[in-house]
């Protein structure tokens, strides 16, 4: 049986009156994260955002998708081993640089290693998530791929170098090839911000083999998957909500309305990193640097025309704070953890549970994040590779530009639904890196 999350009742004529006048009030500068009542959004009888005419598409670019790339060379410099950090999108995205990098110096690529963290409740490895056997399949004529060491390489650890500053394609090359070559078997972590348009077009290629094409889920965490994505009320939107207590206190963002509990849990996990505060702390957001509430992005949900009884899967992890804040308007919310209670499903975490996400965020008939981090870019990119493009990023920044400036009712709708329109019919906010090309539509 389907479980959702239900919809509170509807409020008085007089709670409602003073809602409006609350309405008012909150949505002054002064006070840009105040939570704001659904009885102040009019309904402008526009089609929903997904009716608009888009003017761009990104597909593949066929260079790489049908395989026009340079022949391998005969003899590997040695082995690479991509140490992967962070959530299951950041090792992903860190492993698909890796092999770009092992293209590059003409290396052999070894299956990653997935580091355990406490942090994100993570101990699973590469193979417990991805088809090892189906990985090395499709990165044949691409890139050499090890699923075991020779012996003498085997025996001992590799030596790391630090590739935390190394941006192109000569960095790499004048800076990491030489340790490649004389130690014959070397660990590396992917610079956070790669040029990859600084690769040879051959590198570019194992790169987005790897990351469109080369990895699949194990089969039964594909199955498992598949079960939700079948559990899922049809047609269904998935929404990737990040308000969690350790995501704020990161941004540094005051939000004085939220409940008492919420405000502990974020001010537990502040530690040194103190929000900004007066002038600084306005600056701040209006430069898009404060996650969404809730709240808000029911808010904005509503001035894009998305219904109230659209099925709303919730792709997001534990801890998720305000919730009421989105189901006190959209009643028909799901999440994993609702639909699936197995035990296989239970003893799941981290990765595992990610995997999850990301797979029906994927084969949703619409996605929606409220962030622009790596899973977002992930989904997206790979929801463009199979041709679904009701695909759509919330903007934090213009949502905090209109508050600003005392845009409320009509107003602030409009605005919202001009600037979200603009960002979909152009294509933009979506993670397309040098393995897609435009195309007019």
């Amino acid at each position: 049986m389907v479980v959702t999350i239900s919809v509170k009742p509807m409020f008085s004529i007089a709670v409602v009156t003073l809602s409006l006048l609350l309405t008012v009030l909150l949505l002054l500068p002064s006070s840009p994260s105040s939570q704001i009542p659904f009885s102040s959004t009019p309904q402008l009888g526009k089609l929903d955002i997904w009716s608009v005419r888009r003017m761009v598409e990104w597909r593949p670019c066929n260079w790489w998708l049908q395989r026009h790339v340079t022949a391998l060379p005969a003899k590997s410099n040695g082995y690479i081993r991509v140490d992967c950090y962070g959530g299951l999108n950041q090792m992903r995205r860190d492993l698909c640089d890796g092999v770009g990098v092992a293209r590059l110096l003409n290396a052999t690529l070894v299956l990653p290693k997935f580091e355990v963290a406490a942090y994100w409740n993570e101990s699973s490895g590469f193979t417990d998530v991805f088809d090892v056997d189906y990985f090395i399949q499709q990165l044949s004529g691409f890139i050499k791929v090890a699923k075991e060491l020779p012996p003498e390489i085997a025996s001992k650890e590799p030596f790391h170098v630090d590739c935390s500053k190394r941006k192109g394609q000569f960095d790499y090359i004048e800076s990491v090839l030489p340790s490649l070559l004389e130690n014959h078997y070397i660990s590396i972590t992917p610079a956070m911000s790669q040029r990859r348009d600084r690769y040879p077009q051959y590198a570019k290629a194992a790169l987005c083999q790897a990351c469109y094409n080369a990895l699949r889920l194990t089969r039964s965490l594909e199955r498992k998957a598949s079960e939700l994505l079948e559990a899922i009320p049809k047609p269904f939107l998935s929404l990737h909500l990040r308000f969690e207590p350790d995501m704020v206190a990161y941004s540094q963002c005051e939000y004085p309305s939220l409940s008492p509990a919420s405000l502990k849990a974020i001010e537990a996990a502040r530690g040194d990193r103190k929000p900004w505060t007066g002038e600084l702390a306005q600056i701040w957001r209006k430069r898009g640097k404060c996650p969404l509430t809730p709240n808000e992005t029911a808010f904005i949900l509503q001035a894009l025309s998305i219904p109230a009884n659209t099925n709303i899967y919730l792709a997001a992890g534990d801890g998720l704070m305000e919730i009421e804040g989105l189901t006190s308007f959209y009643g028909n919310v799901v999440t994993k953890s609702s639909l699936l209670s197995g035990e296989d499903f239970k003893s799941m975490h981290g990765n595992t549970k990610a995997a999850l996400d990301y797979y029906v965020s994927i084969n949703s008939d619409s996605y929606v994040a409220t962030y622009f981090g790596n899973m977002d870019k992930m989904v997206s990119a790979m929801r463009a590779f199979k041709g679904l493009y009701k695909t759509l990023f919330l903007s934090r920044r213009a949502f905090a530009e209109f508050i600003s400036k005392g845009l409320s009712g009509k107003e602030l709708t409009q605005a919202l639904w001009e600037a979200h329109r603009d960002d979909f019919v152009m294509g933009r906010g979506s993670a397309l890196p040098d393995c897609f090309c435009e195309y007019k539509l």
